[in-house]
C-alpha cells in the first residue's frame, strides 16, 4: 500500500521564495525520485512556507531512503535557507 510524508517548511526571512523555490525543483525533488519517491509535490502554503508531500509505492521503499532522506533534508537547510517544521507519515487507507 503506498505511503505518504509531508514534511513542512519555512524558508528564513529575507531569502527570495521564488529563487528557493526553482532550487529546491531543479535539485531536491529529483534528489528523492532518485531514492525511490513516485512522486513530490511543494504546495505554498504562505509567503515563507510550504509542505512537501512524497508519494512512495510503500512503507518498506520509504524506510530504505529514509538515512538518504535525511541528508537531502540537510542540504535543503543548510544551502537553501529554509528549515523543517514539521513531519507527518502514514499509509493510504482510502482514496477516490
Amino acid at each position: 500500500m503506498r505511503y505518504i510524508t509531508i514534511t513542512t517548511w519555512e524558508l528564513t526571512d529575507g531569502v527570495d521564495f521564488d529563487l528557493t523555490m526553482e532550487k529546491v525543483e531543479a535539485k531536491r525533488l529529483p534528489a528523492l525520485k532518485e531514492l525511490g519517491a513516485e512522486r513530490v509535490q511543494l504546495i505554498r502554503t504562505s509567503d515563507r512556507t510550504v509542505a512537501a508531500i512524497s508519494e512512495w509505492p510503500d512503507k518498506a521503499s520509504r524506510d530504505t531512503a529514509a538515512a538518504m532522506i535525511e541528508n537531502v533534508r540537510a542540504q535543503v537547510r543548510s544551502e537553501d535557507h529554509t528549515k523543517m517544521t514539521g513531519e507527518m507519515m502514514g499509509k493510504v487507507v482510502a482514496e477516490v
